[in-house]
């Protein structure tokens, strides 16, 4: 498939820059915001939704989509593009988070990893090439290698066994890689040990990936340690490919990682709150079940120019959620969403014209995150 990266202005005052990522399906600008569509859907909305919000690209699910309904099935059906009716950029991810979070159902290997399905406890066994295959089946614009996502706190000497398989599943992807298959991208593992991370950087870039992920991060670690890998690990990544921060996370992880030279990310945050009412302002979060929102006539965030804050009330949301409707988390997902496409609009807007520092103070102080705020430029 084609796939073409291009940084098109980079800031004078930290390492944030701007740029476009081309593909078969279309091309979107980065720094760049990815809802998670684990099941081959953003839950509760539909393709023209996520498009009159602002949505350039998604990200769908490799492990979640194997399982059900089949990568075989969705590739006879013509591609998860066709099958989900999303005709714009989809980045999938490799499972190895899925890897990480099924603990007990799982084992690794040097082959590959043996799981028990979460749905029905059926035994599989995915494998580096495995995992291209089902990404090569599903059509995907961007793939990832499987990869190990280590818990955090983890011994060094599992972390450093762990990372270095990690990079030998990366070499076995490209050994099997076809002329018309995704982009494919490498993820730097090492958790917080910084020779680590460098020498997994080190290997990864001798090989031909097409772009960097940053991942075994938001794992459980402080938000510090976070921010002190970024600025390790980012600027040993080359500065034409695209790097990807993977599950990460709330708007001010996102903000940082962007100052440290982070090109993309996807979470599900945005989403998962909105279901459970939490949603996102220009002032803070505010959770909509409270009783001081039961006679609210105003909008969730008077700022805000979403569908949910044109048309509904604070009260009416509230009664919604409470109420267990589905309009609930259709209306608080829109909103949630739009906020963080608009966020990054906005950041991209900043370095363009210069003021990402004056935006990155302004959005710390807005949010009480001073204290918080342990990036250093």
């Amino acid at each position: 498939m084609a796939f073409r990266f291009e940084v098109t202005q980079k800031d004078s005052l930290s390492q944030a820059r701007l740029g476009r990522v081309e593909t078969d399906h279309g091309s979107f600008t980065t720094p760049a915001f990815l809802p998670v569509g684990t099941q081959g859907t953003i839950k509760s909305l539909t393709p023209e939704e996520l498009i009159e919000i602002g949505v350039e690209a998604i990200l769908g699910n490799t492990y979640h989509l194997y399982l059900r309904p089949g990568h075989e099935t969705i590739k006879r059906l013509g591609g998860l593009h066709t099958f989900m009716h999303w005709g714009r950029p989809i980045l999938t991810d490799s499972g190895g988070f899925q890897i990480f979070s099924l603990g007990s159902l799982r084992k690794i290997a040097e082959e590959g990893v043996t799981f028990q399905s979460h749905l029905d406890g059926s035994s599989h066994f995915l494998t580096p090439e495995k995992v291209l295959e089902i990404q090569r089946a599903l059509g995907s614009d961007i793939a990832m290698v499987l990869d190990e996502c280590v818990p955090y706190p983890s011994p060094y000497e599992y972390v450093k066994i762990s990372m270095e398989r990690t990079s030998r599943w990366a070499e076995r992807s490209l050994e099997v890689r076809r002329e018309r298959d995704p982009a494919l991208f490498a993820i730097v593992q090492g958790g917080v040990y910084r020779d680590l991370r460098e020498k997994s950087v080190q290997t990864l870039m001798k090989m031909e990936f097409q772009g960097y992920a940053i991942g075994g991060l938001s794992v459980g670690e402080p938000k510090s340690m976070m921010s002190e890998v970024l600025k390790w690990t980012t600027p040993l990544l080359p500065e034409n490919h695209p790097r990807y921060l993977m599950g990460v996370g709330t708007p001010e992880d996102i903000l940082h990682a962007i100052m440290l030279g982070v090109d993309f990310f996807d979470c599900v945050l945005p989403t998962r709150n909105a279901r459970n009412g939490t949603l996102f302002t220009s002032f803070g979060k505010i959770s909509i079940k409270q009783a001081q929102y039961a006679e609210d006539k105003k909008p969730v965030d008077e700022t805000c120019t979403c569908y949910t804050c044109r048309h509904y009330s604070r009260a009416y949301l509230r009664h919604l959620y409470l109420s267990k409707e589905i309009l609930s988390s259709r209306l608080n997902t829109i909103h949630n969403l739009f906020y963080y496409i608009e966020l990054l609009r906005r950041i991209r807007k900043a370095i363009q014209e210069g003021k990402l520092l004056d935006f990155h103070k302004s959005h710390t102080s807005i949010h009480g995150l001073e204290k918080e705020s342990s990036i250093h430029f």
